[in-house]
């Protein structure tokens, strides 16, 4: 063999050495080797058509209800009641009782329409309403609790 000075012939120089002849080995018979098995391999996906794709659709489905069953009606009962008195300048007049939108705990505030008048309309009273006024909702009106059919009117005199 020729000595070649390049570094590339002696890289190939040392490798073909360490290719050398192996060492010697025990003498053991070789197994046979298996092949390997053979892999199922998919086949490779074809792209059908652009017009033969179909995209997934999702369906909602909501059940059905009958439609709520609407109640008749009822009128509306718009009940009045008129306060003829002169509370004085600063004053309010309240009224306290039984029907819609009234307590005997505490009062709702009348409507001043005059110097010496006073109203205020329940609507929706399916009873008689029973009631009292009060002046600035704490003094209490003389004599005993009023009374008004629904639907009706009511002119009052109170006296503190």
């Amino acid at each position: 063999m020729k000595k070649i000075t390049t570094k590339k012939t002696k890289t190939v120089k040392a490798a073909a050495a360490s290719q050398a002849a192996p060492a010697a080995a025990p003498s053991v018979p070789a197994a046979p080797v298996a092949a390997p098995a053979p892999v199922d391999t998919p086949a490779p996906a074809v792209d059908p058509a652009p017009s033969a794709v179909v995209a997934p659709v999702a369906v909602i489905v909501e059940p059905i209800q009958p439609a709520p069953v609407k109640k008749p009606a009822v009128p509306t009962t718009r009940t009045t009641i008129v306060a003829k008195v002169d509370v004085g300048f600063g004053n309010s007049l309240y009224i306290r009782g039984e029907g819609p939108g009234l307590s005997w705990d505490k009062g709702l505030a009348m409507d001043c329409v005059a110097d010496d008048q006073w109203t205020i309309t329940i609507s929706d009273a399916l009873s008689p309403i029973l009631f009292k006024l009060l002046l600035n909702d704490i003094t209490w009106c003389a004599g005993v609790d009023y009374s008004v059919e629904p639907g009706g009117s009511i002119t009052t005199e109170p006296t503190f």
